[in-house]
């Protein structure tokens, strides 16, 4: 999933330097967050995905209560790391949190393996050799079993993305049929059909099941 955010981003420079250096966002800028010294990032790790999968199967057991609440960097975890053989092979660092009621994702990248600088035209000489990919977003459950994380903001350095375009690049980059129902800015994900809500909420992310 981080690979193909990341090319949608790359997609995106090639459409324009105008568009692209415009800072036309909903909510806090990414570069702000990343300045910010009271957000606190999670590392993902093999462990953080353990715990999530252990607190998401808990809310499929009878009698259970009919919510969990996980860390950013724990669900992340278990979400990414489950698509590891889509990170760029120099992905590092990678890391979560949660700001006001989005997740966001972060890690250093190679841009050599999406094809350089030169491949972002005009605006290869904002990019260097290594540079910090960022995106975040919000969960939305479509129907039982299928969940989407609609992404809301990308940045690669100092490149932001805006979020009226972010639709555009998917639809461009997307291969094969789109699950019914999955918005224009969404990425599916297949979840437990029990699981019927997920809410970001005062830094942590709150998982609930179908209490039916």
């Amino acid at each position: 999933m981080i690979r193909i955010l990341i090319v949608l981003l790359l997609l995106g420079a090639a459409l324009g330097a105008g568009w692209l250096l415009r800072d036309r966002w909903s909510g806090r800028d990414t570069a702000d967050i990343a300045a910010d010294t009271t957000v606190v990032w999670e590392p993902i790790t093999t462990a953080g995905a353990e715990r999530a999968r252990r607190s998401i199967e808990s809310l499929g057991q009878q009698g259970s209560r009919v919510f969990v609440t996980v860390s950013a960097g724990d669900l992340a975890s278990h979400i990414f790391l489950a698509l590891s053989r889509k990170l760029p092979p120099s992905a590092e660092d990678v890391e979560a949190a949660v700001i006001g009621d989005r997740m966001h994702v972060r890690a250093t990248v190679k841009t050599s393996d999406f094809g350089g600088a030169g491949s972002l035209g005009a605006l290869g000489g904002f990019v260097a050799e290594r540079e910090i990919m960022q995106f975040g977003g919000a969960f939305r459950i479509i129907r039982p079993a299928l969940a989407e994380f609609g992404v809301t903001d990308l940045r690669l350095g100092s490149l932001a993305v805006p979020e009226p375009l972010i639709p555009r690049l998917i639809r461009r980059f997307s291969t094969g049929a789109r699950p019914q129902g999955v918005a224009d800015n969404g990425l599916p994900l297949e979840v437990p059909a029990y699981l019927a809500d997920v809410r970001i909420t005062g830094g942590q992310v709150v998982l609930y099941r179908d209490a039916r």
